[in-house]
């Protein structure tokens, strides 16, 4: 079972705006041979490990892909867009994320 090329998924990208978690699913169960119900629950385990680490605090890193990261951003003034009046935004936790050099060759071509 030979994996998509990088041609192969730029050409999909063209055609679908967003590559969901069913159509992963899909390929594992066309790519790797999986059945539909294993296939489903792997990505959902993959997903569900990422998110509980991150919401754990921990930085979650794919050798060749990215780092997703916990930020604590501080509490600052904001303000309405639309009336100017000024509103404090709370302290809050994000996730941001930084594609590795390896991805980002990738995506130059």
């Amino acid at each position: 079972m030979d994996m998509p090329t990088h041609d192969d998924l730029s050409v999909q990208t063209l055609e679908m705006p967003a590559l969901t978690k069913a159509q992963l699913a899909e390929l594992l169960f066309d790519q790797i041979g999986l059945n539909k119900r294993e296939s489903k629950d792997m990505v959902d385990a993959f997903f569900d490990l990422i998110s509980t680490r991150l919401i754990q605090g921990d930085d979650v890193k794919l050798s060749g892909f990215g780092n997703f990261q916990i930020r604590t951003k501080a509490a600052r003034p904001g303000r309405n867009p639309r009336t100017g009046e000024l509103i404090p935004i709370e302290a809050r936790r994000v996730v941001t994320f930084h594609a590795s050099h390896k991805l980002k060759e990738q995506i130059q071509g």
